[in-house]
């Protein structure tokens, strides 16, 4: 029992001795690591800043942030060195590359969307305020980080997309150019004189400020439809969304005021119901051509009133009354 109080007590005395033997190198490590991540917080700053001037803020946090991690890295293997004068740094980055396979797996995802963040930042297809489109998702871009791309949509609501599907995917940025075309169809009756309503049309376009003149805003002739004939109109704009709306509302107002003005029809589509085949005797004239019968002076004989169906009333020549639609 006395002798495993005093191997015991031998352990505790080398331990302190240890201890203090290492306080100094303790101490220095400490200081020397102060020192390092007061230089990468003052390299994050700078970077920063440097690339904010630039107009380019979000480049400088990622850059600026990955600087930050190096120092600090380094800064932790120069105390190991300092604290443990055994272990070379040599030997620790021997190590950590043997693990850095396993790292790659483990944080296969984290580096992909950094990589690609970084080089969406570079080579910049798109920039902060930029309106775009993604997968499908609209909005305005707010910050790109390390780790994913973040728009607000128009009805204010926050998309975080992960960097890597925005660069390994189609991006449309609809704010690249200053201006946008856009486009609207108006159907017009086939009585209408087609050349004329394009006149008027283009005429109730140019009255709006928001529409570019050049280039001149369009009415074309785009489509002979099965109750209208349909006018395409393209008209150039600011690009933002907002203006983009606001102009539509303005060109929807001013071609309906227009066609009252100038009086020409806007149908809506038309359907017709055939509740028959109209060869019923009840039909009337049978040498015209209607809808499922052919013209000619001898016709084929009509079938009989099909049973069942109640014979409607005669008129005094003992023909049946006309009905809407029918000669």
């Amino acid at each position: 029992m006395q002798a495993d109080l005093a191997s015991a007590t031998a352990k505790l005395h080398d331990m302190a001795n240890g201890f203090f033997y290492q306080l100094p190198n303790i101490v220095f490590g400490v200081i020397v690591m102060a020192i390092f991540y007061v230089v990468a917080r003052l390299a994050h700053t700078a970077i920063e800043r440097g690339f904010g001037l630039r107009d380019r803020r979000d480049l400088g946090n990622i850059l600026g942030g990955t600087a930050k991690w190096a120092i600090i890295v380094l800064g932790v293997l120069v105390v190991a060195a300092i604290i443990f004068p055994s272990i070379q740094p040599a030997n620790i980055l021997t190590a950590l590359g043997f693990g850095s396979v396993a790292i790659g797996f483990a944080f296969k995802d984290i580096l992909q969307n950094w990589v690609s963040g970084l080089l969406i930042l570079l080579n910049q297809p798109f920039r902060q305020g930029d309106q775009i489109i993604v997968k499908g998702l609209e909005g305005t871009v707010e910050h790109i980080t390390s780790r994913a791309t973040m728009i607000r949509t128009y009805d204010a609501r926050r998309i975080v997309i992960p960097n890597a599907d925005v660069y390994t995917n189609p991006v449309t940025v609809m704010t690249a150019f200053e201006t946008r075309r856009d486009e609207y169809d108006v159907g017009i009756g086939y009585g209408d004189d087609v050349a004329r309503t394009q006149r008027v049309l283009i005429e109730a376009l140019s009255g709006i400020a928001s529409i570019a003149k050049d280039p001149a805003p369009e009415a074309l002739a785009w489509e002979l439809a099965g109750s209208s004939v349909n006018i395409k109109l393209r008209w150039w704009t600011k690009a933002s969304r907002a203006d983009v709306v606001a102009t539509r509302a303005k060109v929807i107002l001013a071609v309906k005021q227009a066609a009252v003005k100038a009086g020409f029809d806007l149908p809506f589509p038309t359907q017709v119901v055939l509740w028959h085949d109209q060869t019923e005797e009840t039909d009337g004239d049978r040498s015209r051509q209607r809808e499922g019968w052919p013209a000619g002076d001898a016709p084929p004989k009509p079938r009989p009133l099909a049973v069942g169906m109640r014979q409607p009333p005669l008129n005094n020549d003992g023909n049946p009354p006309a009905r809407e639609g029918v000669a």
